[in-house]
């Protein structure tokens, strides 16, 4: 093979490994670096987070009059949904406080939950410490509770504006008490909308306190994206029992007239006796007039 063709094939070579840039290159660059690693660009990270799996609840536990059991043992389906709408009943307009809790003991040890996120291109954390139930409301024969959530969220110190989302209180059997919504839109970057998508297995619920505990899962799709899964609870301002209406103290108006009706009932109670006892004469008493 003459030199000729021998150039000519190492120059072929050199083009199909360093591109478009070869031109721009030294020889002494080639030669150190013919792949030009160094200047490759770099391989961007998908959108889409592989998340945990979400884990299922072994037996559902429900707390009343300071009491607790598993469904199974002692209440029916019909009496956990009646519960569960009383409770959102109850609380509804009201804002609901979000912890991270243990599994076991139901105790918080955060007050909120934390998921890791990527904002853009910069990574982030997503937290959320409180929801308020907006809305309240129920079909005729069905076994779900419709109701509309507010979600307070926050990542790095930032407060996005978040659409209200729509969520579903499913009770389909003594096994399995889902809340899940539609997802819900937040605007996290300057373009474009992130869309936030909630499940919730419920496996907890204290009527006596107003506390809901389950396995979560949330996940983030769009110009952020990310989620996480674990176990939270739901700390609601009022339990899960018909409110009846508080006692008041009467005032010294009412008490007055109360003495009053009380006086005068004893003297009408005088002049019954007095009949009953048969003395039905009438007594005339004498008027002085003074000239």
């Amino acid at each position: 093979m003459s030199k000729k063709k021998a150039l000519s094939f190492l120059t072929i070579a050199l083009l199909s490994v360093g591109g478009c840039r070869f031109w721009d290159r030294s020889m002494q660059d080639v030669m150190n670096d013919p792949f030009d690693k160094a200047n490759q660009m770099e391989n961007h990270v998908g959108r889409t987070t592989q998340m945990a799996p979400l884990a299922t609840p072994r037996s559902i536990i429900v707390c009343r009059s300071k009491q607790c059991a598993p469904i199974k043992l002692s209440m029916s389906k019909e009496y956990i949904y009646n519960s569960l709408a009383q409770m959102m009943k109850n609380n509804n307009h009201q804002k609901a406080l979000v912890c991270s809790a243990d599994v076991g003991s139901h105790n918080c040890y955060q007050n909120y939950i934390s998921l890791p996120i990527t904002v853009g291109i910069t990574p982030a954390y997503m937290y959320i410490d409180s929801v308020k139930i907006s809305d309240v409301s129920m079909s005729k024969g069905s076994s779900s509770i419709n109701m509309m959530l507010n979600y307070n969220v926050t990542y790095n110190g930032q407060t996005p504006e978040c659409a209200p989302d729509k969520t579903l209180l499913y009770v389909k059997n003594a096994d399995n008490i889902i809340l899940e919504d539609k997802g819900y839109r937040c605007k996290m970057t300057t373009i474009g909308t992130t869309m936030v998508k909630t499940m919730f297995l419920i496996d907890f619920i204290d009527l006596d306190y107003g506390f809901i505990g389950g396995y979560y899962s949330i996940g983030l799709s769009g110009p952020s994206y990310g989620g996480g899964t674990g176990y939270m609870l739901l700390r609601l301002p009022k339990t899960g029992y018909p409110l009846l209406p508080m006692p008041k103290a009467p005032t010294e108006k009412n008490r007055q007239t109360a003495g009053k009706s009380s006086a005068k009932s004893s003297l009408d109670q005088n002049v019954d006796n007095s009949s009953a006892s048969g003395n039905d004469a009438v007594q005339v008493f004498p008027i002085n007039y003074k000239n």
